[in-house]
Order: structure tokens, then C-alpha cells, then sequence
């Protein structure tokens, strides 16, 4: 189910008008847990055991590392990785091991889960927060499970951190209502009258058979706006329903496109993934305390690992490595990029990674950015 539904629309006023008027915490949160798990099943009627599954998985490491942290940390974040590997990258990988090794394994074609790489990131961060001492483990299955399946959030982000919304699992008061409406209704107005339009658009250009100049900037351009305004509509959404029912997640776009470097960028693009990444993998490397090499090369492993996390497919690897070497190349530099050329180069660096990212396969992506380079329209 998603957020812009007929389905979905109809039945929120009634759950947020029982969760209004019902006062005992423990009640809301049940009411909470059964409509999170309906709104998954009613896409995933099977793959909703294995996110119940993985919740009750995590809970035991989280209450088994109060004796061996260490321990039962790496056994939990194999678990998620685990998963990941199994549902979103078995194809992938298979695929390639076919090719180097030139034998044929024959592929799963595991149906994906919708929304494990978010409830799969989530249960780490959760996990990797224990052991820090960060927070105490949650010794209530049904709180852990509620922070993990919120239907907010669960299948298209922010990414929030347990500790984020901790003491709202216990006490919250439903009193930005209105600001939570007003929140959704921007969300939905961006991904329904906007995204939704601007991707018919972008849908047609990269369906092209042959493609020309113009085919590949209108594609480009319409993809630029198209991801921005659906990325930060569900976003928006996903916030608006959360203080509808008095929680508090962590913004997730800030104006990315008035960047002006691509370090900006990310700092204002999808913000909850890259904070995800920064603490939990850029700054165990050493961050950007051990020399600009080491630095670059965390960079590099940072990006890298944001392409593959956002699909199994060979030109988010190249997304991913692209936008690595622009972070690589601005921290290179003795002087920070700025201004209003550092707006029209971030731009065009962006759109750019955009057509990479939404191309089918590599040779599509490099026919469509040589086609914006040199002029080139057929008559």
C-alpha cells in the first residue's frame, strides 16, 4: 500500500481519530503495531513474518548483548546483512560469479521485500547503538517491533534512529495535528501532481528507441525533478504522519538543489541515508581524521556502498562511484567551490548522476549523456 492510495486515505482519518481519542499508551501502541502490520501485509501478505521474524531476531541480540556486546553485535549485524544479501543481491551476485567463473548457476528470482533496506538499517543502527552504550537495549518486544514496523516510515524512510522517537514509544501527545496535515498535503501534492507528471515525462524520454540531444536533456532534466519531488514527497508525508500521531522524524531533504558543491549536496540529500552511512560506516574508517588520502578513499567506500544499497543493478554501482570521485575531487581542492557556478556545476553534476541512475544498463546511460554533450538531433 502506498501512501497516495484511495485505500490508504480512506482508513487514516479513522486510525488517527481512534489513536486520538484513546489515552492509554500501551493501547495506542498496540493500535499502532496492528495497523503497521496491515499496511504492510496488504502488499506483502507473506515477506510480513520475515520482517516480524528479523524484529524478534534483533530484540534477543539486543537483550543477549547485555552479557557479550561484541559478540552478539556481529552475529546481529550478519543477520541483517544476511538478509539484504539473500532478497535484494542473490541475482546480482550470482550473476556475476556466472561470469567469472563461466558457469551457470541458476538465479533465485527472490521477490523483494518492500522496504528491507530500511527496516534492515534501522534494526542495525539499533543494535550498533547498544553496543556503543548509546541506548539501553528495549526489553519490550512490542515497543522494538513498533519502532521498526511504524507504518510512517517503513517502507520508504526517513531511515530514524531508535533513540529518535525512544521516549515517545512511552509517552506522546498528539497535539501538531494540524502541522501534520499540512506536512502530508505538501507530500502528497509533490509526488501526485508533480513527480507522477514530470515521470510520465522521464519514462517516455528513457523508452526512446532512438535517442537524440534534446530526448536525453528533457530526460535528464524531467528525471532531476521527477526523484527530488518523489523522494522528498514521501518524505514529507512520512513526517506528516508521524506528528499526526505525535512522533518526531528527522527531516530528510533540505533545498538539495541549491547546493553548491556536491559535499553541499549531500548534506541536504536524502539526509537520513547519508547520516546512516557517515556514523556507522565514514567515521568508523577514520573519517577525516587520518589524512586527505584515507579521507578519500572513506569517501569512496561511503558512496560506493549508497549506489549498492539503493539497488542490485550495476549502474547504481556506477552512481555510486561517480559520486564518490566528485566528493574525492572537492576534497582534493585547496579551495571549497561556491557560488553561483558552484549552483550550475552541482546541478549539472547531479542530473548527470540522475541519468546514470535511472538507466537501464550502463551503455543506455552513456548513449544518453554523449547525447547531451554532442549536439546531436535527428530531423
Amino acid at each position: 500500500m502506498v501512501f497516495s492510495s484511495i485505500t490508504f486515505l480512506s482508513v487514516l482519518p479513522f486510525i488517527f481519530f481512534l489513536h486520538y481519542f484513546i489515552k492509554d499508551i500501551r493501547f495506542r501502541n498496540g493500535l499502532l503495531i496492528v495497523t503497521s502490520l496491515l499496511f504492510y501485509a496488504y502488499g506483502e501478505p507473506v515477506y510480513v513474518f520475515l520482517m516480524i521474524g528479523s524484529v524478534m531476531f534483533n530484540y534477543i541480540m539486543g537483550l543477549l548483548m547485555m552479557s557479550n556486546r561484541k559478540l552478539w553485535l556481529s552475529i546481529g549485524i550478519g543477520w541483517n546483512l544476511g538478509l539484504l544479501a539473500v532478497f535484494k543481491y542473490a541475482d546480482f551476485g550470482i550473476g556475476i560469479l556466472n561470469r567469472i567463473l563461466r558457469i551457470r548457476i541458476p538465479e533465485p528470482h527472490i521477490a523483494l521485500p518492500i522496504g528491507i533496506s530500511f527496516f534492515t538499517f534501522q534494526a542495525m543502527s539499533y543494535l550498533i547503538d547498544v553496543y556503543k552504550g548509546k541506548n539501553n537495549c528495549q526489553k519490550s518486544f512490542w515497543k522494538l517491533l513498533l519502532y521498526i514496523s511504524l507504518f510512517p516510515q517503513l517502507i520508504a524512510g526517513p531511515i530514524v534512529k531508535y533513540s529518535n522517537i525512544e521516549n515517545e514509544l512511552y509517552e506522546r501527545k498528539v497535539n501538531e495535528a494540524e502541522d501534520g496535515i499540512l506536512r502530508f498535503i505538501r507530500g502528497l501534492s509533490k509526488k501526485v501532481l508533480i513527480a507522477n507528471t514530470i515521470g510520465y515525462v522521464a519514462d517516455t524520454m528513457f523508452s526512446c528507441g532512438q535517442v537524440d540531444s534534446l530526448i536525453s536533456w528533457t530526460g535528464a532534466i524531467a528525471y532531476t525533478l521527477q526523484i527530488y519531488f518523489d523522494f522528498s514527497g514521501y518524505s514529507d508525508m512520512a513526517i506528516g504522519l508521524g506528528q499526526l500521531f505525535g512522533f518526531h522524524f528527522p527531516e530528510n531533504f533540505q533545498y538539495p538543489y541549491t547546493a553548491e558543491n556536491m559535499t553541499d549536496f549531500w548534506r541536504r540529500w536524502h539526509i537520513s541515508l547519508s547520516g546512516w552511512f557517515k556514523e556507522y560506516v565514514y567515521i568508523p574508517l577514520g573519517g577525516k581524521r587520518k589524512g586527505k588520502v584515507r579521507t578519500s578513499a572513506n569517501k569512496m567506500i561511503v558512496l560506493l556502498l549508497t549506489g549498492i544499497w539503493h539497488g542490485a543493478n550495476w549502474t547504481f554501482v556506477l552512481w555510486g562511484i561517480y559520486h564518490g570521485a566528485f566528493l574525492v575531487f572537492e576534497n582534493s581542492l585547496k579551495k571549497t567551490i561556491k557560488g553561483a557556478a558552484g549552483r550550475i556545476y552541482t546541478l549539472l553534476v547531479v542530473a548527470v548522476g540522475f541519468v546514470i541512475f535511472r538507466a537501464e544498463t550502463i551503455h543506455q546511460a552513456f548513449l544518453f549523456i554523449k547525447n547531451m554533450f554532442c549536439w546531436n538531433v535527428s530531423t
